[in-house]
């Protein structure tokens, strides 16, 4: 088996991060991968927004706020969750799908794409010598949120990506049965 296979195999995803986090350039060659992501017609309908440093925590009073326009009642200890998970890597990539009306792709396979960008990304930083983990809920998909990160009404968020160094030892994950998984028709 191949190594690039063997990588494949062993990724997942990384609940706790740290320092250091992935530089520039390091970024560059993972957008780079991210970017041959595939997209019919070649619509290219995927962006990324970078979040680190001091806007890491600027992003999480705009996330306390979008909680609680949705939800007023919100107490404490969920406004304080939604303020500090962006302190969680000392990165994160929001990963943004523009929708475009074309006749021959329909919005899912642009959002597709834009999801198959977010996984390249994190297979990317992982290779890189990083880790990761994509996160959305219910901020993913407020309006709110979208507009306070000046994405246009016809852009979407497809995802949270966190990154930064592995806090800890991977978790072990059980190999699968594909037999559970496959079938031949």
């Amino acid at each position: 088996m191949s190594n690039v296979l063997e990588f494949l195999q062993q990724r997942n995803s990384s609940p706790k991060l740290t320092t250091p986090g992935p530089s520039d350039d390091d970024m560059e060659h993972i957008f780079r991968a991210a970017l041959r992501a595939p997209d019919h017609a070649q619509l290219r309908p995927s962006r990324f927004i970078t979040i680190t440093q001091d806007r890491r925590a600027a992003f999480g009073i705009l996330l306390e706020q979008c909680l609680l326009s949705r939800n007023p009642d919100a107490d404490e200890a969920t406004l304080s969750r939604a303020r500090n998970s962006p302190l969680r890597a000392p990165l994160l990539v929001v990963v943004v799908v523009k929708i475009t009306l074309h006749p021959k792709v329909p919005p899912i396979e642009q959002r597709f794409s834009g999801a198959c960008a977010a996984q390249a990304v994190l297979l990317a930083a992982e290779a890189s010598g990083f880790a990761g983990i994509w996160r959305t809920g219910a901020a993913a998909f407020d309006r709110a949120v979208m507009t306070g990160l000046g994405l246009a009404e016809d852009e979407e968020i497809i995802g949270f990506l966190y990154i930064g160094s592995r806090n800890g030892a991977a978790k072990v994950i059980s190999p699968l049965d594909i037999t559970q998984f496959v079938s031949t028709w």
